[in-house]
């Protein structure tokens, strides 16, 4: 497997194969976070469906700094209204209460709860394989693959509530993701993927199944955002501190990187 030349591609725009997607009536009688899913809709019939595009608004309109101020603030409130409510349970009213915005003003800026739905996947989403974008078969595995647990955890830790969302969509089905991971997606994860080849080739680090590994840093790093309840009720602490946090990731740096046969850097 060759190391993929492609950039990462862009974030589903809401079309599939002459589909769209658009939120299906809960399953009451299914688990909270399995309620709230998308289901395929013909776009010719949903004219708003066919035009979507995230991130879902306009883009000719300039991003000034208040401007990214208050999309920032509307994406912040929608991470916590949709990991409390789902889909199906979120309005854009509750949202608008929530940032202190009138509902007008917030449709200025995303056109549809869909639209912030998917923003909101989108965001999380580019900030995950943003880091992953920058590993090459000529940097040093283990200071590439420490740097990236460490930004992988510090999301978790500054974004949890954005990746729970992303974790329920997953568990739900994942027909709101179904165009994003799409062949150009695969091309690129093949690519990361090659990375690994290369430098196992090289004899950089010990040989293991890259699929599985890039797997194990994806789950064991998301696992302190998704799973933090789980984790407070065996910590007996509400919430993780920044500096078990770190702990957690100086750990983790140390497990995965002895597992592939690297010496683990310093701690910065």
């Amino acid at each position: 497997m060759g190391i993929a030349s492609s950039t990462h591609p862009t974030f589903l725009t809401g079309v599939a194969g002459g589909r769209g997607y658009s939120p299906s009536a809960p399953d009451l009688s299914a688990p909270r976070h399995l309620r709230y899913q998308c289901r395929p809709t013909d776009i010719r019939s949903s004219p708003a469906l066919s035009k979507l595009q995230v991130p879902a608004h306009s883009l000719d309109k300039p991003a000034g700094r208040i401007r990214q101020k208050n999309e920032q603030a509307i994406l912040e409130a929608a991470e916590q209204e949709f990991a409390q409510h789902g889909f199906k349970g979120t309005s854009m009213n509750t949202i608008a209460q929530r940032v202190g915005l009138p509902k007008a003003n917030l449709h200025y800026y995303f056109s549809s709860k869909l639209g912030l739905y998917t923003a909101v996947l989108a965001n999380i989403l580019e900030l995950w394989d943003s880091t992953f974008n920058s590993l090459s078969a000529d940097d040093d595995p283990a200071t590439a693959l420490a740097a990236y647990i460490r930004a992988k955890m510090e999301f978790s830790r500054r974004q949890p509530q954005a990746s729970r969302i992303f974790a329920m969509e997953i568990i739900s089905g994942g027909e709101c993701l179904s165009a994003h991971f799409n062949e150009d997606y695969r091309g690129w994860f093949r690519g990361r993927a090659g990375v690994f080849e290369a430098w196992i080739a090289a004899g950089k680090m010990d040989p293991v199944d890259p699929v599985n590994l890039i797997f194990m840093l994806w789950g064991s790093t998301q696992h302190y955002a998704d799973f933090a309840t789980q984790i407070g009720f065996l910590t007996g602490r509400k919430r993780m501190s920044k500096q078990d946090f770190d702990d957690a990731t100086e750990n983790l740096v140390r497990i995965i990187l002895k597992g592939c046969g690297l010496t683990p850097p310093a701690s910065p």
